[in-house]
């Protein structure tokens, strides 16, 4: 128990919801939320798995996607605003583009988020889908290492086991350059620390001691800290433009004992201690890297006033990533806040939306159409901005809310998504014929971005990992619970009490057993083949945490039942 509440930024929440309140990153991993109110999570999205209730569920294949919504949308072009048909005035929509830092169709830089603080993709993965990122339209890349980042010497610590290894990020890099694709590194410098301050050898640089998500801002130690994570980051990267240093969610930011005090001393406020480390980090990658151009988050500078903004020297080091994931963006909120930050000083601004990782702690399904509307928003308010305002946007794909929580959706996953949002951005808009593209390039006969189930396959990379991950979300768990808490004969006949004693009547023996192991039969076939295909992609800790999250507990609940009614027969012998 806290005896009281402590000072907050303005705008912050008062409690961190771990990435989401009522689900980050919808608004936002990130997690993220309107201008005025950070951190506000946007709503998940809407839908959810479909109960098979076709005698044959446990069929596999195709035969799964028979029941699924084959519906062809008429053609028509999409809008800023989500909505179908109301086209503006070509004229008019070119000058706001112009004068917005546009290219033709969307903005001129689109950075894919590549988060590696969960499921990190292996190596050879990552060099087949670069190709297929630039022919969707992407220009770059958000690189956010955390832990997989082959950190050395007294950093060794924050190295995961399945880190890449310094050949393999040079290999990235080059691949990503022979590409075309810019890299911009992220380096997590204040908040969402959690792989650094989780180690005992950095514990004690925490703002608050039992809580490992924040920097201790005060300590000269923790400067040093930063320094050498971006010194290590910067030495594999040639030719950097910019450096995302992260600071977004700093939770509990002055609730260090340490911050307290600093807090009683008259004129020191949370706005300026928050703003003096951002400047400091800043200022460290500027006299070091003077080429570099650091980009910090927006959500911890949203409610601090102009005047604070200005006089903190801030706007004329870095660049701030506004970030919303909402599919009902408040565009005129956004213009507003843009022109607030070119009044402090800011030159320019990113924006940041998501193709995943935003409307659930545990999604595993992407539902396309909600990541299609936050794209087509955020091109209504760049069309809307200031002249020359915009550097570029970066669509962000959430691994995990934070360091400690549970997986979303897996990158094989959303790849349809990311294409139908990198499309939208290249092109200003959504059609019939850029659908039709994508589909073209993600090798799908029929793309669906209103439900979270595509009634064909692809030939992307991956795309075997999103056909069995459909399959296994929609029908394993509705099957199994067909079988044991709907067959009247299992709820009836063999109950847990029946089990228990290995009690069954011999004739409805007859009305379940076989349909109980050929379903069982049927998805450890599945989940073989889901596992194999999964292993040519990710590493063996991702496999087993995203199997023991979304198939072990259903499945063991069938192979249980099976087990025991081998043993009831047993007992009857």
């Amino acid at each position: 128990m806290r005896s009281a509440r402590r000072s907050r930024l303005p705008g912050e929440s008062n409690r961190p919801p771990s990435r989401g309140a009522s689900e980050r990153r919808a608004g936002g991993t990130h997690r993220r939320a309107g201008a005025a109110e950070a951190p506000r999570w946007g709503r998940e999205a809407a839908g959810g798995p479909h109960r098979d209730t076709r005698t044959g569920a446990e069929r596999r294949g195709q035969a799964l996607y028979a029941g699924a919504s084959r519906r062809r949308r008429q053609a028509k072009a999409i809008d800023g605003r989500g909505r179908p048909g109301a086209r503006r005035p070509e004229q008019s929509k070119a000058e706001r583009r112009d004068e917005a830092g546009m290219a033709a169709g969307g903005p001129r830089r689109r950075l894919v988020h590549l988060d590696m603080k969960g499921a990190p993709p292996r190596a050879p993965y990552l060099a087949q889908v670069l190709p297929l990122l630039r022919a969707l339209g992407a220009t770059g890349l958000l690189l956010e290492y955390e832990d997989t980042f082959p950190y050395a010497g007294p950093l060794e610590p924050l190295r995961a086991p399945h880190a890449y290894s310094a050949a393999e990020v040079r290999a990235l890099l080059r691949q990503a350059r022979a590409q075309g694709l810019e890299v911009v590194p992220l380096v997590q410098s204040f908040g969402h620390m959690e792989f650094v301050l989780k180690h005992k050898e950095f514990a004690h640089l925490r703002e608050v001691k039992v809580f490992p998500n924040a920097l201790n801002p005060h300590r000269e130690e923790s400067r040093a800290l930063v320094k050498a994570m971006i010194d290590q980051v910067m030495a594999l990267h040639e030719d950097l433009k910019w450096f995302h240093i992260g600071c977004d969610e700093v939770y509990y930011l002055g609730e260090g004992e340490e911050s307290k005090q600093w807090l009683q001393q008259q004129d020191n406020t949370p706005e300026k201690l928050c703003l003096s480390h951002m400047k400091a980090v800043a200022s460290c990658v500027a006299s070091s890297y003077p080429t570099v151009t650091p980009i910090v988050w927006d959500d911890m500078l949203r409610g601090i006033s102009e005047e604070t903004l200005a006089e903190s020297g801030l706007p004329q080091l870095v660049q701030p990533m506004i970030w919303d994931y909402t599919a009902d963006l408040d565009v005129e909120g956004k213009v507003h806040l843009i022109e607030k930050y070119r009044r402090c000083g800011f030159s320019k601004v990113w924006f940041a939306s998501a193709f995943k990782g935003a409307t659930g702690v545990n999604q595993s399904l992407t539902l396309i159409g909600h990541h299609l509307k936050n794209n087509l928003q955020w091109l209504e308010v760049a069309s809307n901005s200031p002249a020359d305002v915009l550097e570029g946007i970066a669509l962000t794909g959430w691994q995990r809310y934070d360091h400690f929580s549970a997986l979303c959706e897996l990158l094989p996953v959303a790849i349809p998504s990311l294409a139908v949002c990198l499309q939208a951005l290249e092109n200003g808009s959504y059609s019939e014929k850029i659908k039709e593209k994508v589909e073209k390039l993600l090798g799908m006969s029929n793309l669906e971005t209103d439900t979270f189930m595509s009634t064909s396959l692809g030939t992307f990379p991956g795309s075997n990992i999103l056909t069995l991950v459909t399959q296994v979300s929609f029908y394993l768990k509705s099957s199994v619970d067909e079988l044991l808490e709907r067959n009247r004969y299992v709820t009836g006949w063999f109950s847990p009490y029946h089990r228990k004693r290995k009690i069954i009547h011999p004739i409805i023996l007859h009305h379940f057993q076989p349909d109980a192991v050929s379903l069982l039969s049927k998805w450890n076939a599945v989940v073989q083949d889901l596992q194999a295909a999964m292993e040519q992609v990710f590493h063996q800790c991702t496999v087993e945490e995203w199997m023991e999250e979304n198939v072990h507990p259903s499945l063991q609940k069938l192979q249980e039942v099976v087990d025991d009614l081998d043993k009831a027969i047993e007992a009857q012998s």
